[in-house]
């Protein structure tokens, strides 16, 4: 960064780090404790979507990755594509296996980045449950290298619940790396495992 770019007020955007992922399973204990949301073991990966042999063979790296450790009783991991254009992996685990969904979350990021597709990569996302079946999700954003929640509200109204978004961030405020901009928590409607 220039003393140009100081004096204009522009920051150089956050580096990605994927290995803030693994503060995930960690928070999801303090979630459990301190708000009552459990894990659902569900997880996605949201990525803009391309075309070209070089990201058909990532696809399908992932998909042999993901799919070499499931047993007779897992699901295969999933890509599906949204009413925007972006591509969802929806990746499965036991709810009480964090550790093994956010590998599987990170092993996809990496895969992404690794090969040259890192600028397309989104968003993650875990999945939780509170008692009374309400869904909330833990999103990474990529670009950032940050965390928030997104509650929907009930019904099929596409509202959020912000008061219970911002619980769940003081809950959380010292395991995650949160985003700080609320207008960057950008709800994600629909995503796979939500």
């Amino acid at each position: 960064m220039g003393l140009l770019d100081t004096i204009l007020g522009r920051s150089k955007p956050v580096r990605p780090d994927l290995d803030q992922l693994f503060a995930l399973p960690s928070a999801a204990l303090t979630l459990q404790a301190g708000a009552g949301y459990t894990p659902t073991g569900l997880g996605s990966v949201c990525f803009a979507g391309v075309e070209g042999g070089g990201f058909a063979r990532i696809r399908q790296d992932v998909q042999e990755l993901l799919d070499a450790d499931t047993g007779d009783d897992s699901h295969p991991v999933e890509f599906s594509q949204d009413s925007y254009g972006y591509t969802w992996l929806l990746a499965r685990q036991a709810p009480d296996d964090t550790a093994t969904l956010v590998n599987d979350l990170h092993a996809v990021n990496t895969l992404l980045q690794d090969g040259g597709f890192g600028p397309q990569l989104l968003c993650s996302l875990m999945s939780f449950r509170d008692a009374e079946q309400r869904p909330l999700a833990l999103v990474y954003l990529y670009k950032r290298g940050t965390f928030y929640p997104f509650a929907p509200g009930s019904g099929d109204v596409e509202k959020r619940d912000n008061q219970r978004e911002l619980q769940v961030r003081a809950v959380l405020e010292d395991d995650l790396r949160i985003e700080k901009d609320l207008a960057r928590w950008f709800p994600v409607w629909g995503a796979p495992g939500l």
